[in-house]
Order: C-alpha cells, then sequence, then structure tokens
C-alpha cells in the first residue's frame, strides 16, 4: 500500500513577504506528518502531527496565531475523521486548549463526538490535554490587527491535513481560529463532517478551508468525495466541488483530497492557497502557495 500526505495553511490571499513562511510551514507539517507514516504510524496520528505543526505556527490561523473574535479572544474549532469505520471526533469554541486536533482525536471514541465550549474545555483537561490561558494563544500580529481594525488580508482561514497509512487508511483533520471579529461562539464549517471534512475508505478523504458560511450549505468535502466516483482524478474533483460552490453560492473555498491510491488533488476559488504535500513517488516534499502559476510551485 503506497503511504501519501496533503496539508493545506488556508485559501487566502498571500502577500508576497508571507509566502516563504507559508511555504516553511506547510513543509514542516508534511514532514512531521511524513516521519509518521514512514515509521509504520497510523493515517490518525499522521494528520494529527501535521496539523499540531500548523497550530504552533503563527502564520496560520489555527491555535496561536488565530484570529481574534468581537471579544478580543481566541475560540478555536477542529475535526478529524477516519475513513474505515467513519470514526470521528471534534471541538469547536473551544478556549485555553493548546492543540484542539488532538482533543478531536481523543474524542472520536465518546459519545457525543462534538463538545463545545466549556465542555471541550473540560474534556481536555480531563483526558491530559495540553492546556494553557486563554491569552497564551493570542499572536502578536492578530492582536494587533484586531486592536487597530484592520483589514485582515492573509490569516482567514482553517488548516488541515489527509493522509494514507500503510494499512489503507484514510484520515482528513482539519483545524481553525474562525474568521476576524467573528461573534463568541459562532461555529463554521471545520468542525462540521461532511462540511470540513469527510474520509471514506471507498473513495478518500478531504480537507476543506474558506468561508464556513458558504460551505456548509453546499456540504463541500462530502460533495468532493463523491466526485471521486468512477475513478476520478482528485484534481478533477477538487475543482468540479469548488466550480459547484461557486455556482450556487458567494464565498471563498478550496479543499484537498486524497483517493484511496493515494493520488493527490486541490483546487480554490481564492487568489492563493497554501498547499503541501509528499507520496512515494516522490524524492522530497513539494510545497506551492499557488497551483496556477502566479507563485512559485517548488520541491524543497
Amino acid at each position: 500500500m503506497t503511504l501519501a500526505i496533503i496539508v493545506h495553511g488556508g485559501a487566502k490571499t498571500i502577500t508576497e513577504d508571507k509566502v516563504e513562511a507559508n511555504h516553511a510551514g506547510c513543509l514542516a507539517a508534511v514532514e512531521a506528518g511524513w516521519t509518521v507514516l514512514r515509521s509504520g504510524g497510523s493515517a490518525g496520528e499522521a494528520v494529527e502531527a501535521a496539523i499540531r505543526v500548523l497550530e504552533a505556527d503563527p502564520t496560520f490561523n489555527a491555535g496561536l496565531g488565530a484570529t481574534l473574535n468581537t471579544e478580543g479572544e481566541v475560540e478555536l474549532d477542529a475535526a478529524i475523521m477516519e475513513g474505515a469505520k467513519l470514526g470521528w471526533g471534534a471541538v469547536a469554541a473551544v478556549q485555553g486548549v493548546r492543540h484542539p486536533i488532538s482533543v478531536a482525536r481523543m474524542i472520536m471514541d465518546e459519545k457525543p463526538r462534538l463538545l463545545v465550549a466549556q465542555s471541550a474545555k473540560r474534556f481536555a483537561a480531563d483526558n491530559g490535554a495540553e492546556m494553557c490561558a486563554k491569552e497564551d494563544l493570542i499572536a502578536d500580529e492578530p492582536f494587533q490587527e484586531w486592536k487597530e481594525e484592520q483589514q485582515v488580508v492573509d490569516r482567514p482561514n482553517t488548516v488541515g491535513c489527509v493522509a494514507l497509512d500503510a494499512n489503507g487508511i484514510l484520515v482528513a483533520g482539519t483545524s481553525t481560529g474562525g474568521t476576524t471579529n467573528q461573534q463568541p461562539g459562532r461555529v463554521g464549517d471545520t468542525a462540521l463532517v461532511g462540511a470540513g471534512l469527510y474520509a471514506d475508505n471507498q473513495l478518500g478523504a478531504c480537507s476543506t478551508t474558506g468561508d464556513g458560511e458558504s460551505i456548509i450549505p453546499v456540504v463541500l468535502a462530502k460533495m468532493a468525495i463523491d466526485l471521486l466516483a468512477g475513478d476520478t482524478h482528485p484534481n478533477e474533483a477538487a475543482q468540479k466541488a469548488i466550480d459547484t460552490l461557486a455556482s450556487k453560492v458567494t464565498g471563498e473555498a478550496g479543499c484537498i483530497l486524497l483517493d484511496r491510491q493515494g493520488r493527490v488533488g486541490w483546487a480554490y476559488n481564492s487568489q492563493d492557497m497554501a498547499v503541501g504535500y509528499m507520496t512515494a513517488e516522490l524524492d522530497k516534499p513539494a510545497v506551492s502557495t499557488n497551483k496556477e502559476g502566479r507563485k512559485l510551485e517548488k520541491a524543497l
């Protein structure tokens, strides 16, 4: 069975001065997940490892570096899903948790599998997750943007990862800080199975990014997975899913896909989308901030 992993740092506009930071962050995330896969680890472990890297990098809107709500606070959403038994776990509007993707993975074997706010925080603390003061997740740049009421250009969206392990298990994960100046308690697509992520070993796995209020009504992740039917290449399925979203609603979005053969694909309708990936066929991970070539795609 082939191994494969792909990550994204969000569908957004990436200014020239942020290109290298996005490349470096996605590369580090891919390498973390690939190390897990190459050592015989599970796809779930790989997805968690990769997203933890992105959650710790203030370049991205997840964990440290997340956007602030109207109260000047960080609230985080995350989810993970595996494609063998369709298991999943999610948290939303949680505070004081360094790595919400890890808490989502802890919840996978629990019922209920979606916990929010104080219940999510209590579950995280009771199960040994890394906790912190909620203020510790406020990075300098998003704080200044919030304080000065700046228009945010390059920090609007979710991060995510999809991986295929040696046992043929597909797993997808997503994590986000939401949108700038969102209302406290607002939850977007990230924590919702079918919208922010989906995994089915019969077809593939997907993580999405973008405007949650646009992604949710078209059930973007599930739509992209369904479009893999008939041996459709993930690039084609991803593009069809984004085109369908754009034809039905207004909003920017992107998605990354792996099929059960380990083929990689992604698409978006924003200006840019930070992506990194590695497969058994590649010598080194590849990273990109613009698939159409407005910025150089390269192997590192």
